[in-house]
């Protein structure tokens, strides 16, 4: 059994480790709130614009997109893969990067490159994918302006044929304890199918194809910012949730040590007890 001072040595670290825990998940809690708010208020606005779209692309004839919906042989792939700056997040950043590994997988044959949002992501698969670039610095003012510059990047990549093909892979946040992780295809837009959205009710000025062709870089920025905003409320209900886990963890294990303290303890008394007793018989014999 440990001696004493060893036990008392470790309730004193895993106390320390229970006070650092406890306060991480306190600011991941505070964090958490107005991430959550903000992706819950952005929502609606994302579906309408992306419902606006549907529709009126729908209501026309032929092809409508311009090069935002070029159809083109797959040859070139970029997985824009969105994660956190910082660990102590459960399997939050772990999920996303086995879920571009097997995208790659599934590309076999073809060349597939890496965009990293988040500077875990790319320390990781920097070493068995190629990332071309790291915009993990747009989580330090994440602003829709900032991402809208990432979003023109990846455009001008597909426009300009780089790529043909650019998919978004991230945490999609739903509660604090559960992230689902998503994959969803940036470009080039997928044809629409089963939309059809009466349109005889509305004057549209300029014309709708200049409408279309305006909307659709608008509502591509604003798929990317939901998808980092998304990612960055799940991040903190992720870190809230493993925090929560390890000071539960940490206050076990505590107890178990105090436990194991108090049993050396008696031991080491009782056995100071039977020394002094066996002493004692031994002058009297």
């Amino acid at each position: 059994m440990a001696n004493l001072k060893e036990i008392r040595n470790r309730i004193s670290s895993v106390q320390s480790t229970m006070q650092i825990t406890s306060a991480m998940k306190m600011v991941s809690a505070a964090k958490l709130k107005k991430a959550q708010d903000a992706i819950t208020a952005m929502r609606p606005y994302a579906e309408k614009l992306t419902e606006i779209l549907k529709g009126l692309s729908a209501s026309m004839e032929g092809e409508i997109g311009g090069d935002f919906t070029a159809q083109r042989e797959v040859k070139k792939v970029l997985i824009v893969a969105i994660t956190s700056n910082r660990g102590l997040c459960g399997a939050f950043n772990t999920n996303v990067i086995k879920q571009v590994k097997v995208l790659t997988d599934a590309y076999t044959g073809k060349q597939v490159d890496v965009f990293a949002i988040g500077k875990k992501g790319n320390d990781v698969l920097r070493k068995t994918s190629t990332v071309i670039e790291n915009k993990s610095e747009v989580f330090d003012q994440l602003t829709f302006d900032n991402v809208a510059v990432i979003a023109d990047m990846l455009i001008e990549k597909f426009v300009s044929g780089q790529y043909d093909k650019i998919e978004i892979v991230y945490n999609q946040f739903k509660n604090a304890a559960t992230q689902i992780v998503q994959t969803e295809q940036f470009l080039p837009l997928a044809p629409v199918v089963g939309a059809s959205v009466s349109t005889s009710d509305y004057i549209f000025e300029p014309s709708k194809e200049e409408i279309v062709l305006t909307l659709i870089p608008k509502s591509l920025k604003t798929q990317l910012y939901k998808s980092i905003r998304d990612s960055f409320a799940s991040e903190h209900g992720a870190r809230m949730t493993a925090m929560h886990k390890a000071t539960d963890n940490a206050t076990a294990l505590r107890n178990q040590l105090k436990l194991t303290y108090n049993k050396a303890r008696q031991a080491a008394i009782t056995n100071e007890i039977l020394e002094i007793v066996g002493g004692a018989e031994a002058l009297k014999g």
